[in-house]
């Protein structure tokens, strides 16, 4: 086992976040402490001068050969020739010291947020796990194409990436390798022994469990976890890794019982107050396109739009924007579109769940680019936003009588019975 030169998690932790601003190989400039455990820190950094990066410092152990730290290098030299659209990138790696302390590091693509931090809030949804569950498997499957075993999946090892979901790719391992048995109940029985392709099925199953029931590996209950997750979980947590279902099994369970599932629901006749809403949302939508036509006809200040809501939502104004450049008039919403959310997913939030989009229009309207400015505590409610937002239409501001681009921020107030955007334009 190595000795590492700082064993106590509080030590390391109170150290590391006093390197904010040291530079690391002459170049990484430590911005912010991510996190960190008893031999290893991550911090916010920059590459290229502006692109956000990860770096993670690794204790080297003291009185040691470093034939541990040689294969520790070699495997973040394979991992960075590899390349999948749902595995963390690892772009640069080396030695270096801090402090007089020498470490290994590694310079990683940059993730918003992981499910170690959604988790303890809420469980997810099983509409939530239907989106996360195919990145992972699909990763999963691409590694051990290349003889690779993650053997750490776990909800702090998923990771939202604009808009993707991605796993670690720092702590691989060869197939056949041993790992050490930290990862708790995430980790297979036999990883002390021999790493396999099924010591990675028996993570997922555990990371099933885990965000479907807020449990931990130990304290799980399977009754708490809804089909098909729970019977894929039984099967990936066999004991014998010969009995355990493979990754190609996973997908088409779960997407077998989404279509049964979804069957289910349209053969279902709709309940009066589902007909009242429809009805609800055709009126405001023809007070929406009378009022857009009195503002096209208007040659005065702007006048507020409101946006459609759902039945079970109020409507909310759209504030007069500032005023414009001489020459110049403002563009105006031509047409909102409310995010998608499951009643399961809205049932989870406590107050109003908020995210800030940044959307740019083309001079006719359409949507050309969107990015979060603010997503928020959730990944599944900054997806909806962030989705919604690329459908939406504008009609375009002119200067000089001609139409042009612009810029809008669209806040979203998610809230259990209703979901608001409030929209505003700020360029021009």
């Amino acid at each position: 086992m190595a000795v590492y030169p700082m064993i106590s998690l509080t030590t390391m932790i109170e150290a590391s976040k006093k390197w904010e601003g040291h530079v690391v190989a002459g170049k990484f400039t430590l911005r912010q402490w991510l996190g960190g455990s008893d031999h290893s820190a991550v911090f916010l950094t920059e590459r290229n001068g502006k692109e956000k990066a990860a770096i993670k410092l690794i204790a080297v152990p003291d009185h040691q050969p470093n034939h541990g730290d040689e294969n520790r290098l070699s495997r973040w030299a394979a991992t960075s020739r590899i390349s999948h659209p749902n595995l963390i990138r690892l772009f640069e790696f080396g030695r270096c010291q801090v402090e007089e302390e020498p470490f290994l590091f590694v310079v990683m693509e940059y993730a918003e947020e992981d499910l170690g931090q959604i988790v303890p809030q809420r469980r997810l949804d099983p509409a939530e796990v239907a989106e996360m569950l195919p990145p992972i498997v699909e990763a999963l499957s691409f590694l051990h194409e290349q003889g690779f075993v993650h053997g750490s999946i776990k909800p702090s090892n998923v990771f939202a990436v604009d808009n993707h979901v991605k796993i670690s790719a720092d702590n691989l391992h060869n197939i056949g390798e041993t790992a050490e048995l930290k990862n708790g109940g995430y980790s297979a029985p036999e990883a002390a022994s021999a790493l396999s392709p099924a010591a990675d099925v028996w993570s997922v199953g555990a990371l099933l469990i885990t965000v479907l029931s807020q449990q931990e590996p130990g304290e799980q209950k399977l009754e708490a976890v809804p089909d098909p997750y729970r019977t894929i979980a039984q099967r990936c947590l066999k004991p014998n890794p010969e009995q355990r279902c493979n990754l190609n099994e996973i997908l088409p369970r779960t997407r077998a019982q989404a279509t049964e599932q979804q069957e289910d629901t349209n053969r279902k006749p709709k309940p009066q107050w589902v007909w009242l809403a429809l009805l609800a949302g055709v009126i405001v939508l023809t007070l929406l396109v009378i009022r857009l036509k009195a503002h096209r006809q208007s040659t005065t200040s702007e006048v507020p739009v409101t946006t459609a809501q759902p039945a079970t939502s109020q409507s909310s104004p759209i504030a007069p924007p500032a005023s414009a450049p001489q020459g110049t008039r403002h563009g105006s919403v031509l047409h909102p579109v409310q995010p998608e959310v499951s009643r399961q997913a809205q049932n989870t939030i406590h107050g109003r769940v908020k995210v800030v989009v940044e959307v740019t229009a083309n001079n006719s309207g359409d949507v050309t680019a969107a990015k979060l400015v603010s997503p928020g505590p959730s990944r599944y409610f900054a997806a909806k936003a962030l989705t919604a937002s690329r459908a939406w239409k504008f009609t375009p501001p002119q200067t000089d009588g001609q139409p042009s681009p612009s810029t809008w921020t669209l806040r979203f107030e998610f809230g259990r019975g209703s979901t608001q955007v409030i929209p505003k334009e700020t360029n021009p």
